[in-house]
């Protein structure tokens, strides 16, 4: 009886083993469905709810070589161009016969933004659409969408990069941002994804909510998932210039590079900038904004960064920097009211991590 026990059980592993090959043999996320060695577009469908459904592109690469499942998300803010245009060109780029794992690209999370021109906000419920992870499966669009992704793409990827860059009105010089865990493997690979990308200053962001029920930002959901995770930021101003798509497709490929999902090494950064601290500098009431100093700029404590002006012309601020640190963005146009964000500093990190 036990041989024959034996025997038994030779079919039943056999047939685990095809189910197991079967369920491998192609990957789904929302309508797009790309067998191994394929390429497949289709849509994350938000449905409606309180407002109105929306449909998120989503592109599955699926590589000839299994491995591991690395997702790239941008448009969050649906101006930010140039991180949505180097996404766009990544789906072209990525050739399923030299892939090893699969990719997921979601290029545009925030249709509304980007076809009525809104920066920040998901015009549909006036929500940041990075700022309401996990998201709620009965809440506005931003946060049903939010709670798509996390469920279809958070939950099922290995790693995650999610790309920014300079809003309409934001002077933005490119950077990236790393969020250490206390997890040791998984720091090392993110650290060792944001050197691969390649961006030279890099934000060390350690102050973050680790509530999985409130992680509030896309990457910082999947780090608290334990997925490693990087945040990168390029473009400035609503422009789409070359440099700057050129920094995010081949910081991703480079990226890819370093964890064995496409062939060849990796282009890392030796001796980035590393920021500690950001300060934001915010305006106090409405008005003309006349800036001093661009993106990339290194000032010190107390130095002007600009102007204030009323619709008369009369000087009513005189904004200082609170830090000596690099500008990181400075406001891109002259409107400003209550709270806008006039600059945003780095301040420098005495050693690397």
């Amino acid at each position: 009886m036990r041989f024959a026990g034996r025997m038994l059980a030779v079919p039943l592993l056999a047939l685990g083993f095809c189910i197991s090959t079967l369920a491998q043999s192609s990957f789904s996320v929302g309508t797009a469905s790309a067998a191994p060695g394929q390429k497949a577009t289709g849509h994350l469908e938000v449905p409606a709810g309180v407002d109105a459904a929306t449909n998120i592109p989503v592109v599955v690469v699926n590589g000839a070589k299994p491995g591991k499942i690395l997702a790239l998300v941008s448009g969050a803010h649906g101006t930010e161009y140039v991180s949505i245009i180097a996404i766009e060109k990544l789906i072209s780029r990525l050739d399923p016969a030299q892939l090893t794992g699969t990719v997921i690209l979601v290029p545009l999370v925030n249709i509304a933004s980007f076809e009525q021109k809104v920066p920040h906000v998901n015009p549909m419920d006036n929500k940041s659409m990075n700022r309401f992870y996990p998201g709620k499966a009965d809440g506005t669009q931003t946060e049903r969408a939010s709670y798509l992704i996390t469920k279809q793409i958070v939950d099922r990827c290995d790693y995650l990069i999610d790309y920014h860059g300079g809003d309409l009105d934001e002077s933005l010089r490119p950077y990236a941002y790393w969020g250490p865990t206390g997890h040791a493997e998984q720091d090392r690979i993110s650290k060792e994804m944001v050197l691969a990308f390649g961006l030279d200053h890099i934000i060390i962001w350690s102050e973050r909510p680790t509530d999985p029920n409130a992680t509030r930002y896309l990457d910082n959901t999947a780090t608290v998932h334990g997925k490693p995770s990087i945040v990168v930021e390029a473009g400035h101003a609503g422009t789409v210039e070359t440099d700057d798509v050129n920094l995010l497709v081949n910081g991703t490929l480079s990226t890819m590079r370093a964890l064995k999902m496409l062939p060849g090494e990796p282009q890392v950064i030796e001796n980035p900038v590393w920021i500690e601290k950001l300060s934001d500098v915010l305006a106090d009431g409405p008005g003309i904004w006349y800036p001093l100093v661009k993106r990339g700029t290194y000032v010190s404590a107390g130095m002007k960064l600009g102007t204030i002006t009323d619709y008369f012309g009369k000087v009513i601020a005189e904004p200082r920097a609170p830090v000596t640190g690099v500008v990181l963005h400075v406001n891109a146009v002259p409107s400003l009211k209550k709270g806008d964000n006039i600059a945003d500093l780095g301040v420098i990190a005495s050693h690397a991590p």
